[in-house]
């Protein structure tokens, strides 16, 4: 029988753990459901357990480190991400789940956007926030994914067990989906219902410091991803303000033999090395960047070939390692 994980990361989430738990208990009653509480200073790591969690604790701060936990200590055929704020109704976590399960998606997205989000959300920032950061991803990386920071989604074994999680904080979903978007795995998204916190409830997320994050995240992996593109673009800069410093010394220099102002033609020149440097260096980190996606498929091969092996023996995924009871 197919293992299935349900995730809750939880941060001072004693208003509404209880009744998510009991939720995805219902919507999936063969699913093993962790909650991992983030140093909360309320009860929800209590309340979770008695709604009948399996609750762990996470002490480094921020959802990224929650994550990177989850996915390293937990075994399951399929992961079920949710939040613990009751924000994504339970009711189409079995869909999502058979999607994973069928090999339809290694990642299915719960869609807020193509849905109630912006009615709901009463954050009016987020959602100017979530275009954006929907709009850049799809723009720079050639994707087109619907909602890009949703935290409801539901991965493959294949996926979690191969993601390198960088990020600490919320940009973490930022993380996921340019990762899914650059290594092919296959996506799909489902329009899910979004509702608001209920009253009481408090998010923390912060619009400002963690949409920097976010930017920032964005800028950083494609330059990771993309640095032929990164790097050119930079080159470009570079070689656009060396010419518009030399052409009028180099006008003057056709009409009167002389160079005036030789520290624009310095400039200038130190401008145009600039570039050129940019240049090679995208062209040198475009090359590893594809000896590492070349070296990701071998790995993902290998990966998935001792999966088949474990559906075959399955005495075989005790021995390979450890596993969570």
């Amino acid at each position: 029988m197919k293992k299935v994980a349900v995730l809750i990361p939880c941060y001072n989430e004693e208003k509404t753990v209880e009744k998510v738990v009991a939720d995805y208990r219902r919507a999936l009653p063969q699913a093993d459901i962790y909650v991992y509480d983030n140093n909360s200073t309320d009860r929800t790591a209590e309340l979770a357990r008695k709604a009948g969690a399996i609750v762990r604790r996470e002490y480094r701060q921020g959802k990224g480190n929650v994550i990177r936990s989850m996915f390293r200590q937990i075994d399951a055929d399929c992961y079920l991400m949710t939040d613990g704020d009751d924000t994504y109704p339970a009711e189409n976590a079995p869909e999502m789940v058979r999607m994973v399960l069928e090999g339809e998606a290694d990642m299915v997205n719960g869609d807020r956007l193509s849905s109630t989000y912006f009615t709901e959300n009463k954050r009016p920032f987020h959602n100017t926030g979530n275009r954006v950061v929907r709009g850049l991803i799809n723009r720079l990386f050639g994707a087109q994914v619907r909602d890009i920071m949703t935290g409801y989604r539901a991965f493959s074994r294949s996926f979690v067990k191969t993601f390198p999680v960088l990020s600490h904080g919320f940009e973490i979903e930022t993380e996921m989906t340019i990762h899914a978007v650059d290594k092919n795995f296959l996506i799909r998204e489902l329009p899910v219902e979004y509702r608001d916190r209920p009253q009481g409830s408090v998010s923390k997320l912060n619009t400002y410091s963690d949409g920097a994050k976010v930017l920032c995240t964005i800028f950083r992996l494609y330059k990771e991803y993309r640095p032929f593109a990164f790097f050119g673009a930079c080159a470009l800069v570079f070689l656009l303000l060396a010419l518009l410093l030399f052409l009028p010394v180099g006008i003057d220099y056709l009409r009167s033999g002389l160079v005036p102002r030789f520290p624009t033609l310095i400039v200038s020149v130190t401008l145009a090395l600039c570039a050129l440097l940019s240049f090679v260096a995208g062209v040198i980190l475009d090359v590893l960047v594809k000896k590492h996606r070349q070296l990701f498929e071998l790995m993902l091969t290998l990966f998935e070939e001792g999966m088949r092996r474990e559906e075959t023996d399955p005495s075989a995924r005790d021995e390979a390692g450890p596993v969570d009871r």
